[in-house]
């Protein structure tokens, strides 16, 4: 009995000696900036890196975050909604390439305020090979001897910080994130919300990263080259393409998403490929919308649709239903403007240069975002960022054209309620062109 209280103190002792180091590894580069003279916010930062005010605003703010493998935010950016921890499917069989392959050694990511990552970086403080989070969870009596000489707040703490793996609320899912309607028959469906699986992703990441960057690997393929034996061979991934998430903000998505640098390597899965026609710059018009835009054949047919879904819905009081379906079909035409924006992309940079380019400043800024590395003028205009509203303005005038019609004309009044229709769509359509 002696020799295990003696046990648990020894390793209480470890854990606080631990946090303390971590602690003033965190105070000491803010107090290295403040003045000789400021005596009073140098005070007031010593004062909260005291060992139990810092533990107690750690276990305050710990709900600020979660530890997952699944998250939502890959997906969109301002969806809002539950992330999981899930080890997988362990019935999916070892052909089958998931979550569970991985089990009990998948990376774990932390999603919320990018401002509480310090909390998680305490909870991975390792004492002895466990970390504060695995004792928090199997409520360790050692972990509640060093975080304080009060017991009782001391496992109100652990129990804080032990709630980092759990949803935060209501499992819930968001109009902006995926979801799969799953049939069952007989008219029935399962809604499924596909979460991006980021722990996983991450040991792909690692694995192709290893491959094609480490040292070893450089060593292989330059005996390769020099015709040289070499003790090992090398793997390549060709056609690799590299979705970014988060942009600049890299950590408001996840923190593995941070140490990916915002990247995911996606591997080649398509169909044989075909010769597509060239793709021609839109020449001697002011506007893409009404001409090459608006003459596309599934734009042609969207428009068509929503004209004559107005017309049907005009003598009807509006409903959420109809409010969600008018909704739904704008949104099939914003997806068609990106698209075409995307393929007009493609072309060399600077092709708004020519004398045969007539569109307005704004949708040169809008179909020609390559030329802002070559020219410094068109730059300037380019990240100042206003000719966004001017497209989004255009795309909306002319929709309002496209679905005029005479059971359901298009007139100032409607045009500013139909303006209120599209502003989600629009804002979704200002995300996309942000510099």
């Amino acid at each position: 009995m002696v020799s295990s209280e003696i046990s648990i103190q020894d390793v209480a002792a470890h854990i606080r000696s631990a946090i303390a180091a971590f602690l003033q590894d965190r105070l000491k580069p803010k107090l290295d900036k403040i003045k000789e003279d400021d005596h009073a916010t140098r005070q007031k930062l010593l004062d909260a890196h005291e060992p139990q005010t810092w533990i107690a605003n750690a276990a305050h703010r710990v709900s600020h975050i979660q530890q997952v493998t699944h998250a939502l935010k890959f997906s969109h950016p301002d969806a809002k909604g539950s992330n999981l921890t899930s080890l997988g499917n362990p019935h999916a069989g070892e052909l089958t390439v998931g979550s569970h392959a991985l089990a009990n050694t998948l990376p774990p990511d932390i999603v919320g305020n990018a401002a509480d990552l310090d909390v998680y970086k305490f909870l991975r403080l390792e004492v002895n090979g466990q970390s504060l989070l695995d004792r928090a969870i199997a409520q360790d009596p050692a972990l509640v001897a060093a975080l304080s000489d009060n017991a009782d707040l001391a496992r109100q703490w652990m129990a804080a910080f032990a709630t980092l793996p759990e949803p935060n609320g209501k499992l819930s899912t968001h109009k902006l994130a995926k979801q799969v309607y799953w049939p069952l028959g007989d008219g029935r469906y399962h809604l499924l919300a596909p979460l991006f699986p980021t722990a996983l992703t991450h040991r792909v990441w690692e694995r192709i990263r290893e491959d094609r960057f480490s040292d070893e690997a450089k060593a292989a393929r330059e005996a390769k080259r020099e015709h040289r034996a070499h003790p090992h061979g090398y793997r390549e991934y060709p056609n690799l393409a590299i979705q970014k998430f988060g942009g600049t903000n890299r950590q408001n998505i996840s923190q593995l998403n941070v140490e990916r640098y915002g990247e995911n390597w996606l591997l080649p899965s398509l169909p044989p490929t075909w010769q597509s026609d060239s793709i021609r710059p839109p020449f001697f018009t002011d506007s893409v919308l009404s001409r090459r835009f608006g003459s596309r054949p599934e734009v042609r047919r969207l428009t068509q649709t929503l004209r004559e879904f107005l017309k049907k819905v005009a003598k009807i009081d509006s409903n959420i239903r109809i409010r969600d379906k008018r909704a739904e079909r704008v949104g099939d035409l914003r997806d068609e403007l990106l698209q075409f924006a995307a393929e007009l992309h493609e072309l060399d940079a600077g092709w708004t240069q020519s004398e045969k380019c007539r569109l307005n400043a704004a949708e040169q800024c809008w179909l020609d975002p390559k030329r802002a590395e070559i020219d410094e003028e068109f730059a300037t205009r380019w990240q100042r960022g206003d000719w966004q509203d001017e497209v989004c303005l255009r795309f909306g005038n002319w929709l309002n054209a496209a679905i005029s019609s005479e059971q359901t004309p298009m007139g100032q009044v409607e045009s500013e309620a139909w303006q209120t229709v599209l502003d989600d769509e629009l804002r979704m359509i200002r995300l996309e062109l942000a510099p």
